[in-house]
């Protein structure tokens, strides 16, 4: 099941967003469930630092896993960075290559907006 919402550009919409994706982790492991709400904070943290627009965080579970896509038209892509252990930012999207089982970034169709999404798979549960 797919479901989106848009937030605005504002420090306030991470914990927004945040929450929002928990509403769709019912049931997953605890450690499935910090871990995704984790690595949407730094998504949405990105978009508005970044990007500086209004986002749309999508989430599309099913038995077997979870996607989370976070769209903005910022320019640029994500990367990982190597970040120093005193530096105070550039951490965000190596949490995210760590955490999900895979992660990229799409460009649209038109080229003035990216997704970045990840994924979680789920245990199976018989």
């Amino acid at each position: 099941m797919r479901s989106a919402r848009r937030f605005s550009n504002s420090p306030t919409s991470v914990t927004q967003a945040r929450r929002y994706v928990q509403e769709h982790l019912d049931g997953a492991p605890p450690d499935v469930a910090d871990a995704v709400a984790i690595m949407t904070s730094e998504l949405a943290t990105n978009s508005i630092r970044h990007a500086a627009t209004d986002f749309e965080v999508a989430v599309d579970r099913s038995d077997r896993r979870i996607r989370v896509d976070v769209t903005d038209r910022g320019p640029g892509t994500p990367v990982v960075l190597d970040a120093e252990p005193t530096a105070v930012s550039g951490r965000g999207m190596h949490i995210v290559s760590q955490l999900a089982d895979d992660w990229g970034v799409t460009a649209s169709g038109t080229g003035d907006a990216k997704t970045v999404w990840f994924t979680v798979t789920l245990p199976y549960k018989s």
